[in-house]
């Protein structure tokens, strides 16, 4: 199976399935001397998992698989310092209950990758959907946290401080109003919107008793990012960012600043004028420009403008539902099923640590490769 493998200089391989012994990752490229924390790995692994968060309510939106997902680091880590040399990320599975899915393995679950890779393939781990399960997401988390720790350590220091910041902005057809950051860790939408929030779980709590389920809508915000961040042509800022975004497997759709909207403005309105805003290093005076709009995204010629880069990735609806529904047997004969199982109602509140952690890994990547860029500029001058 080819495809499993993500970046350039930071490269990110993942393993392992849904119901296997374990899953993890291998980071090559990450240089040495970074601070690799622990503890801040398990964090972001933390915030992925079912009902996690800052409010007590209980969980209605997730799965009642509760794996400790608990890190470790088997190499590329000493005394608290990556070495330069791969880095290897394990968490092994405790909670699987595979005969939850003896009822589907000889047919197609719809909505489901079943049959696509059955079709490629020939055979297909049938248990929680092996490679194509949401539970591969842990291991991107694991290594956002080490991408997120390469970039603060590494980006230059601005007077914006650099975050990446997703939530949930519409869920089950209710959408945030009023956004307020500060409100995306203390409800169990992870929205920035309390009421909203409220509404949404309501909404939700309808669907589950029907056995239904929601999709939704995440916006992500990345602020204190510098001008001059991606490469021209095929590995555009915005380019990298999607397949990264949609290569999660919720993921249908993704738009930058006004997106489809600017379909429908003119040049006029659409583009982002520009103003005066210089700022003095120790050096040489640096370009800082004011934008009055940002329909942009923060993204031209796929280079990262100085702007905010903003992005909203369409969330479809959680596939196993508890009804029962028409498919085939792999013989090809209609049949009908009722999948059964842990399963999440809306996986927005979920997904959104897993879209910051992709985030991470393809701006270090372009980092990377923005510094080598830069050398070669130098050695060319130089010769």
């Amino acid at each position: 199976m080819a495809g499993n493998s993500f970046g350039k200089l930071f490269k990110l391989t993942t393993f392992g399935e849904s119901h296997g012994e374990a899953l993890g990752c291998i980071i090559d490229g990450c240089p040495s001397g970074i601070k690799i924390d622990r503890d801040a790995i398990q964090n972001a692994l933390n915030r992925r998992r079912p009902g996690y968060n800052h409010s007590n309510d209980k969980n209605v939106t997730g799965t009642t698989r509760q794996e400790a997902d608990e890190v470790q680091i088997l190499s590329g880590v000493f005394e608290g310092f990556s070495t330069g040399t791969p880095i290897c990320l394990i968490i092994f599975n405790a909670r699987q209950r595979s005969k939850d899915y003896n009822n589907i393995k000889d047919v197609f679950r719809p909505g489901h990758a079943d049959y696509g890779y059955f079709a490629k393939y020939g055979i297909r781990d049938y248990r929680g959907g092996g490679r194509a399960s949401a539970r591969e997401t842990a291991a991107r988390v694991a290594a956002g946290a080490v991408a997120r720790a390469l970039l603060e350590s590494m980006l230059p220091k601005s007077e914006e401080p650099f975050s990446v910041i997703a939530y949930t902005k519409e869920a089950a057809g209710i959408a945030c109003h009023d956004i307020h950051l500060s409100q995306i860790e203390k409800n169990q939408m992870r929205a920035a919107d309390a009421w909203a929030a409220e509404k949404m779980l309501e909404k939700i709590e309808v669907l589950k008793r029907k056995g239904d389920s929601a999709g939704g809508i995440i916006e992500c915000q990345i602020t204190g990012l510098p001008a001059g961040l991606g490469e021209p042509v095929f590995d555009k800022l915005d380019a990298v960012l999607s397949h990264a975004i949609l290569s999660i497997g919720a993921v249908k759709g993704i738009e930058f600043g006004s997106g489809f909207e600017s379909a429908r403005m003119t040049g006029s309105t659409w583009n982002d004028p520009m103003r005066e805003g210089i700022k003095k290093s120790e050096k040489t005076e640096i370009l800082n420009p004011h934008f009055t709009s940002n329909n942009a995204g923060g993204i031209l010629g796929g280079i990262s403008n100085g702007n905010d880069i903003i992005f909203r990735a369409a969330v479809k609806p959680v596939p196993s539902i508890y009804q029962t529904q028409n498919t085939i047997t792999k013989e090809g004969k209609n049949t009908e099923i009722l999948i059964e199982g842990r399963h999440d109602i809306c996986v927005c509140p979920r997904i959104v640590p897993v879209i910051e952690a992709m985030c991470y890994i393809s701006l270090a990547d372009l980092f990377l490769q923005n510094k080598v860029a830069k050398v070669s500029e130098i050695v060319d001058e130089n010769e």
